[in-house]
């Protein structure tokens, strides 16, 4: 029951009323400390009242229970140096990791807590002393691997056609190799030795991303824009292409430059992940998912029903004419795609000026202009200029949260051995087991002196008061014939010795 309170106090909107009641009930806890803890005991969704402060955004609550678990060492005028608890925030020991609620979670509220002691010191420490290199090393690695595989289908085994055309229309002059002839000459074996790299790495890709999706779920995984969730998705179906192209190479099944040409755009494509490691690219990155994903995804279902339209109207119109005086409209495939390149203004409007055309072509053509690209592509920049503009005013704070994301997927995926645990043991200090992040935290010099000008006109209070209270003792007889002197004396000394000193803070303040 202790427990169930101090969930439901974390969701107070009344923030000081919740803190001061969790700080009642954990003065009844017994067990204050180790796994009895109420602190500890975590709800249905596996969440303590810390990280659901966390998930929840309640700063307010986040920083009072950080209050509590830190201890400081020295301070030192300005200087102050403060040993914080990290249990339950750093993600080395965690299934559960608290950065991965924070930067996972749908409330932007919760991203604040990234900017807040010790959170940011720990993952500024653990990203400039390790994830930084790693990163740049996964990404340098990973392009290497793409030129290698893209030298590979470059030089893929093709021969001579023999056969005969059959069409006029048919332009083909190479055909696939069987297996047989494929591995001969020592080009043929130098190539072998790159697409075995290839797959091997396709199957490494796959070992790696299968686990995740099956702790996290597919939803959340591949859903969630900071997590990367579209380039996992981009990355998965590159690996799935690569084995696919593996076994039609292996069958000697004709067709594999269709697996081939996707995979090449899906790994290329997922380049842009590896941006996010970078504080002016990384934005940038969530902008294309937003638009892509957003914007766009909304927008080809009003495209495709235009598309779908106009192009069935020009077949019907050039159904009847010669394909060989303007053939962009031959047959009802080739339809679709003329249209969909006019929507875009890839091409001009097709027009031979040797042959009459059809009189609807013109009226047609006319409405679809006016449809299509003066009035829905206007629309799509208007959409696309909208996310931009407030993906840019939380680019800061999107960065920062991808920088977490990044940095907990390195430390799950990396050996132990490659990423020791961040921070200081507490058997250093005599604080038993747990791990603690040093953080030294310097005041403001005028801040700081403005405060020891306080605590010196408070002292100087409290003295006067307490010499007017011993001539009050001294001369009991005295005050009574001679009180509102007594106290005009003290109200006259407070006033001419401290007074102007506040007065004097006022102004600087």
């Amino acid at each position: 029951l202790g427990n169930t309170v101090l969930h439901i106090l974390v969701l107070q909107p009344n923030k000081t009323f919740a803190c001061h009641m969790y700080s009642l009930i954990l003065a009844y806890d017994r067990n204050k400390e180790g796994p009895g803890s109420l602190e500890l005991i975590p709800n249905n969704e596996g969440l303590t009242p810390f990280k659901l402060a966390g998930v929840e955004g309640n700063t307010v609550m986040f920083q009072y229970l950080m209050q509590k678990r830190k201890h400081s060492l020295w301070s030192f005028g300005p200087l102050t140096t403060v040993l914080y608890d990290l249990t339950e925030i750093d993600s080395w020991a965690e299934d559960q990791s608290f950065l991965e609620l924070i930067v996972s979670t749908k409330k932007r509220e919760a991203r604040q807590i990234l900017d807040l002691t010790p959170v940011k010191e720990l993952v500024s420490l653990k990203w400039n002393m390790y994830g930084r290199p790693y990163f740049c090393f996964l990404a340098l690695f990973y392009i290497l691997y793409m030129v290698c595989f893209t030298m590979c289908c470059v030089y893929r085994p093709l021969k001579p056609r023999t056969g005969n055309k059959t069409s006029i229309r048919d332009n083909t002059i190479y055909v696939q190799k069987m297996l047989q002839e494929s591995y001969m000459t020592y080009e043929d074996e130098l190539r072998l030795v790159g697409e075995l790299i290839t797959v091997i790495g396709a199957v490494v890709i796959l070992i790696l991303e299968i686990p995740d999706i099956l702790r996290v779920g597919a939803a959340k995984y591949f859903g969630q824009t900071i997590l990367g969730g579209p380039f996992h998705i981009i990355v998965i179906t590159y690996a799935c292409m690569i084995l696919v192209t593996m076994v039609m190479r292996l069958t000697s099944t004709s067709g594999e430059v269709v697996p081939m040409s996707f995979a090449l755009v899906l790994g290329w494509c997922n380049v842009m992940y590896f941006a996010r490691g970078f504080q002016m690219l990384g934005p940038f990155t969530i902008m294309i998912q937003k638009m892509i994903f957003g914007d766009l995804m909304r927008f080809c279902w009003l495209m495709a029903v235009v598309i779908l339209g106009f192009a069935s109207a020009f077949y019907i119109i050039f159904q009847t004419e010669n394909p060989e005086n303007l053939g962009q409209f031959y047959n009802y495939p080739m339809s679709l795609f003329t249209t969909f390149e006019l929507f875009l203004t890839i091409i001009d409007g097709p027009a031979n000026y040797d042959v009459d055309l059809p009189f609807m072509y013109s009226v047609v053509y006319f409405a679809f202009a006016i449809i299509a690209t003066l009035l829905m592509l206007n629309l799509l920049i208007a959409m696309m200029g909208d996310t931009h503009w407030r993906v840019a005013h939380e680019r800061d704070e999107l960065w920062r949260a991808q920088v977490v994301a990044t940095t907990v997927m390195l430390e799950r995926k990396l050996p132990r051995c490659l990423w020791p645990r961040s921070g200081i043991c507490g058997r250093e200090y005599g604080l038993g087991d747990r791990w603690y992040l040093r953080v030294e935290d310097r005041v403001d010099p005028n801040k700081h002196k403005m405060m020891r000008y306080t605590e010196a006109f408070k002292a100087q209070d409290r003295d006067n008061y307490d010499k007017g209270l011993e001539k009050l003792e001294i001369n009991r007889d005295v005050l009574y014939k001679k009180e509102p002197s007594v106290l005009s004396l003290s109200r006259s000394t407070s006033r001419t010795s401290s007074h102007r000193g506040w007065e004097i803070l006022r102004r600087n303040t």
